[in-house]
């Protein structure tokens, strides 16, 4: 006889700690529904915090969102321009309702490509939302996990050189600190929407053992309902870490 199902709604202490989520089929969503694909990019971002809102209320502690990576510069122009824009309004116009929820909100990703003016919307609301405690956000911006790697290497490279470091000490340990995500503890969980059953160079390193889940469901329509699905799922999985199976 099967265990009923405990909702995360009725205990949130079965939530995961840290959940990252690949946040995809925007366009697809609007062309299911013959609009334009900016709408799907629109609702999408409204999304998102909707989400981060109802993982916070779930007991989740940190959760990590991919928006934008560091291969999307590829997309049409106009696209682009459009993930600007949205970008843009969701820090100049959610920031204050996060941080009146207690969020605390920080921007991963060489912003060096963005405009001066959303490299300082960035600043701006991790400076005001730098005191809160009850959900640690994670924006994943022209963010890629091999980029990620890259710098930490030649971070190290560069401490070495200046005598900082010996190179016969380095070890996992030591590689991490020089990451993006060097002070939080790595996803118990990542969910990717939209089909797709790949990670897209999103957390190389720290996805090392996060348990994965994919979705059919786009983001625009990823609710309440799918999350606790995902959060389901994961409750029924053993973490081995590479020990034997009990």
């Amino acid at each position: 006889m099967s265990e009923p199902q405990i909702s995360i709604t009725e205990n949130p202490a079965s939530a995961p700690k840290h959940v990252a989520i690949i946040m995809d089929g925007n366009h697809r969503w609007a062309r299911q529904r013959l609009l334009p694909g900016a709408a799907g990019h629109q609702v999408g971002a409204r999304n998102v915090r909707k989400i981060a809102e109802l993982c916070a209320d779930l007991g989740v502690e940190y959760l990590t969102l991919f928006a934008f990576s560091t291969e999307n510069w590829s997309r049409p122009q106009k696209e682009i321009d459009l993930l600007m824009r949205l970008m843009s309004g969701m820090l100049e116009n959610d920031v204050d309702e996060l941080h009146a929820k207690g969020v605390r909100l920080r921007i991963i990703g060489d912003r060096s490509r963005f405009s001066a003016e959303i490299q300082l919307l960035m600043a701006r609301a991790e400076q005001i939302t730098r005191l809160n405690d009850r959900l640690y956000l994670t924006i994943a911006a022209n963010y890629g996990g091999r980029w990620d790697i890259a710098c930490a290497a030649r971070e190290m490279a560069l401490a070495v050189k200046r005598g900082d470091l010996d190179p016969h000490s380095v070890d996992e340990t030591t590689f991490e600190k020089y990451l993006s995500m060097r002070d939080l503890p790595q996803p118990d969980l990542c969910i990717r929407t939209g089909g797709d059953n790949r990670i897209s160079n999103f957390l190389l390193w720290d996805l090392a053992y996060t348990e994965l889940y994919f979705t059919d469901a786009y983001w625009p329509e990823f609710d309440e309902t799918l999350l606790e699905s995902a959060f389901s799922d994961y409750r029924g999985r053993q973490r081995r870490y590479g020990r034997r199976k009990t």
